[in-house]
């Protein structure tokens, strides 16, 4: 089936509208015709080849849409079925699957590093992060990517629960075991980071330390549950954490933003005993330096999270229960909607730092 989408030609340039063909279902699949899709900054590591997905590429990954046809073998999903796209979809069989674990399926890890997708353009093959390609009117990927909207949730704000909010919400709730009344700190306050801040909120924690350089995304994590806000250009990251908890450090510190330096800073940011959590993510070859000492004299902890280390059928739903509940931000978080046609737009914005997120509508 033709379809429209969104194509990176090579690394560092903007993205370009083409026609394309979308492979008809084969067993365990499905066609959807997408709704929704945020643009995320995974997207943009892609762009600039931290992220070294294979070129010609389509990009998106934090998608919402609807089921158009199935493929042999899939059950408890139909035609016309609204869900959400998990750019972890779990073999069932991996270890990691067996274990619990499905967020670290190696099938889905094995997708990310190779980029492949059921996507081409003229006869040749077009890869995607993760399979997923949400940034095409019309996608085939696997059945057990698919998550059903339950609950009548918009397309529109459902869809940043395929990444950005179950990245985010799902670090301060399942990766860590926030108590409350601790502290918690959030450095970068664009989309995930406001997610980590509504998590941390949601587990009672005492004091949440936004932490960024762009006063307005300090404004609006107040807006997120944030009781403290620093501005990393005034007073540094580490010393900003440090003087808002009387010099004491916090109990979490979660770096959101995937520069190597920050998660050094989160590191120094935290009281003895403290955790800082990984949720950014850096370019594939960088390396990140601390003080060995105070792994054991301070017995401080560096430890990353992935897809929030979420059990996505259980806890995509979860999200979307508690945004109807009206205790979980959604709507908020749409700071544009843009039709595919503007979604270089789209990436222009998140760099400047004028939106927490950006929403493409099909």
């Amino acid at each position: 089936m033709k379809s429209k989408a969104a194509i990176l030609q090579n690394y560092g340039e903007k993205l370009v509208l083409d026609e394309i063909d979308v492979a008809d279902p084969q067993d365990g699949e499905v066609r959807v015709k997408m709704r929704a899709s945020g643009v995320c900054h995974s997207d943009m590591h892609v762009i600039k080849g931290d992220l070294p997905i294979p070129t010609p590429c389509v990009l998106g990954h934090e998608g919402s849409a609807t089921i158009e046809a199935v493929g042999k073998g899939v059950s408890g999903l139909k035609e016309g079925d609204d869900v959400i796209l998990s750019w972890v979809p779990p073999c069932g069989n991996c270890h990691y699957c067996i274990s619990g674990k499905a967020y670290l399926c190696e099938s889905s890890q094995m997708a990310m590093l190779t980029g492949g997708s059921r996507l081409s353009r003229g006869g040749q093959p077009l890869m995607s992060i993760q399979g997923v390609a949400s940034f095409a009117e019309r996608t085939t990927l696997p059945a057990s990517g698919c998550i059903p909207i339950h609950n009548g949730t918009p397309h529109d704000v459902a869809c940043l629960v395929g990444c950005g909010v179950m990245t985010g919400v799902g670090a301060a709730i399942n990766t860590v075991d926030i108590l409350a009344g601790q502290s918690v700190a959030v450095i970068g306050c664009g989309g995930v980071g406001l997610n980590v801040i509504q998590g941390a909120a949601i587990r009672g924690a005492g004091q949440i330390i936004a932490v960024d350089r762009v006063p307005a995304k300090l404004e609006m994590a107040k807006q997120f549950g944030a009781t403290h806000v620093v501005n990393s250009a005034e007073s540094g990251v580490s010393a900003g954490i440090q003087a808002a908890t009387g010099g004491l450090g916090a109990d979490w510190a979660f770096e959101v933003v995937g520069v190597p330096e920050l998660i050094t800073e989160a590191f120094m940011a935290v009281k003895r005993g403290g955790k800082a959590v990984v949720v950014g993510v850096p370019p594939v070859t960088a390396m990140v330096s601390v003080p060995a000492a105070m792994l054991a004299l301070a017995e401080k902890s560096l430890i990353g999270s992935l897809y929030g280390s979420g059990n996505l059928r259980r806890d995509m739903p979860r999200m979307l229960d508690l945004y109807a509940a009206g205790k979980l931000k959604l709507k908020e978080l749409v700071s544009r909607k843009l039709p595919l046609e503007k979604i270089n737009d789209a990436f222009d914005a998140m760099m400047k730092g004028e939106v927490a997120r950006s929403v493409i509508v099909y």
